[in-house]
């Protein structure tokens, strides 16, 4: 098992995003705001960490994502954990929470809380239209506290666990980029979207 704490800038690679350290609630963590030349939604948008690569294991870290102060109102503060990213970036696949959902009054909103999609032909609205409530689903979250997220990737499967929950929050069982799939992992955000990130371990079976 490696593990980073993410704040050393030099072990990152930024693609479409900023990267800064910054304090947050306590703790001192990696933090991402998108560039000006970023698109949306569910691009190639994340801070990469150098040399390290996954195919099947265990990622977890803890992140905290918010509206940035400029955003618009139908911004939910999308951040997450893009993996088996492809050295071009033409291929991804990522789990990203949206905390401004959670508690909202309106059930399906809530029901839309954590996400995952595949870049570039399954994004969010083609699964939320194919196939809907299948790769997304609700999770109590809170707009800018620390969040544990745990994503144990196992061939064509993902199992997603937040918080300390024993059992998973979402299971996907058909990773579009297949089982062999391997590549780096990135530190994920889309549009109006501050975020930040700490205590990242990667476990490679």
């Amino acid at each position: 098992m490696s593990a980073y704490t993410l704040t050393d800038l030099s072990r990152i690679a930024a693609n479409h995003v900023i990267p800064t350290v910054a304090e947050h609630d306590g703790h001192r963590a990696l933090r991402i705001v998108l560039a000006p030349d970023a698109k949306t939604p569910d691009e190639a948008n994340f801070a990469i960490v150098k040399d390290v690569e996954i195919g099947n294991g265990v990622i977890e870290l803890w992140l905290a994502g918010r509206r940035a102060p400029d955003a618009p109102p139908d911004v939910r503060g999308f951040t997450g954990v893009a993996f088996r990213i492809a050295a071009d970036y033409a291929k991804f696949e990522c789990v990203y929470i949206r905390p401004a959902n959670a508690r909202a009054e309106d059930q399906l909103r809530r029901n839309r809380s954590i996400q995952y999609f595949s870049y570039p032909d399954y994004k969010f609205d083609r699964l939320r239209r194919e196939a809907a409530g299948q790769y997304e689903t609700y999770v109590d979250l809170v707009p800018g506290d620390w969040t544990r997220l745990r994503i144990e990737l196992d061939g064509m499967k993902a199992r997603v666990f937040v918080h300390d929950a024993q059992q998973p929050t979402l299971v996907v069982n058909d990773l579009k980029h297949g089982e062999d799939a391997r590549g780096a992992v990135g530190l994920f955000i889309d549009r109006g979207t501050e975020a930040f990130f700490r205590d990242l371990t990667i476990r490679s079976n």
